[in-house]
């Protein structure tokens, strides 16, 4: 049913406080269609890390909650509630965005899933996947390009500019699989995004320099924050929420958190760089004092 149906969505007017209000304090149902998947998602990562550990391998706990935190993110997400409080506000519809752009995405990938997901896999599917990504195979090729640094950058930010263009968003807002859609386009170009950054399993080629990185995160966060200025700074774009000020809400959360969430992204690229680099100075300090040594 379209988003715009009342009897889907309620008499929840956009930029309604109390009807907001009213609608996010309610039970916060799902979707099966989105439940599902995650659920056999947490499954087989569950058996493939229970595989892992049984053979003697091991998966850091702290990529075990980032697994969870990415899942949860996604549920909540494409939850119907959320849905209904993005055909609501633009904020919230913002918010829902920045969940699978930011959160969800980037914590799959900092989980590594990829040895546990394929373990969880039966023994000749676990050869099937090996034959798939060996060198010079036509899907290891595609994915290869397609994380490429530059490929990346300009498949997210061409998802993002374009699917806010008026005419687009309001379609969004208008259709639930056109906003299922667009959905998965913004999850689908951030995973490339977050790939050229994170570079989990399998590894397609040698990592990106520290300072190649720091590049492609301050060019995103440029072009975000200048979306969610133009946003903030020029209500008024969309016809599905006559509301100002709640777009110049969402324009606001855009700007403020997303740029957080690359520079935050930036620091921490940075603070690997120095702990590379003092690691490197510990390994040369030995070699230095016993040249000196008589």
């Amino acid at each position: 049913m379209a988003h715009g149906a009342p009897s889907a969505f309620g008499p929840a007017s956009p930029g309604d406080v109390w009807s907001l209000t009213t609608l996010a304090s309610g039970p916060w149902s799902t979707r099966p269609e989105v439940v599902a998947p995650l659920l056999i998602l947490a499954g087989a990562y569950a058996v493939g890390w229970w595989r892992l550990r049984h053979r003697g391998g091991s998966v850091p706990g702290w990529r075990v909650a980032a697994s969870a935190g990415g899942l949860v993110s996604l549920a909540v997400a494409l939850s119907a509630r959320l849905e209904q409080l993005a055909h609501a506000s633009f904020a919230a519809h913002m918010a829902q965005h920045l969940l699978l752009i930011v959160v969800a995405a980037p914590l799959l990938l900092l989980a590594n899933p990829f040895a546990a997901l394929v373990w969880a896999l039966p023994a000749p599917v676990r050869g099937n996947v090996g034959r798939w990504l060996r060198p010079g195979s036509p899907l290891r090729r595609l994915w290869r390009g397609l994380t490429l640094m530059s490929v990346a950058w300009l498949a997210h930010t061409a998802a993002m500019w374009l699917w806010h263009l008026p005419i687009a968003y309001d379609a969004a807002v208008a259709d639930r699989l056109i906003h299922d859609l667009e959905h998965l386009v913004f999850f689908g170009t951030a995973v490339l995004f977050w790939w050229a950054v994170v570079e989990p399993a399998p590894r397609l080629r040698p990592p990106a320099g520290y300072g190649a990185r720091v590049v492609f995160l301050v060019l995103a966060a440029l072009q975000a924050s200048l979306l969610g200025l133009l946003l903030t700074m020029s209500p008024g774009w969309y016809r599905a929420y006559p509301s100002a000020e709640d777009q110049s809400l969402g324009g606001l959360v855009m700007w403020a958190v997303g740029g957080a969430v690359d520079m935050l992204a930036v620091l921490i690229v940075l603070g690997r760089y120095l702990g590379s680099q003092d690691r490197a100075a510990a390994y040369r300090q030995p070699l230095g004092a016993s040249e000196k040594a008589p």
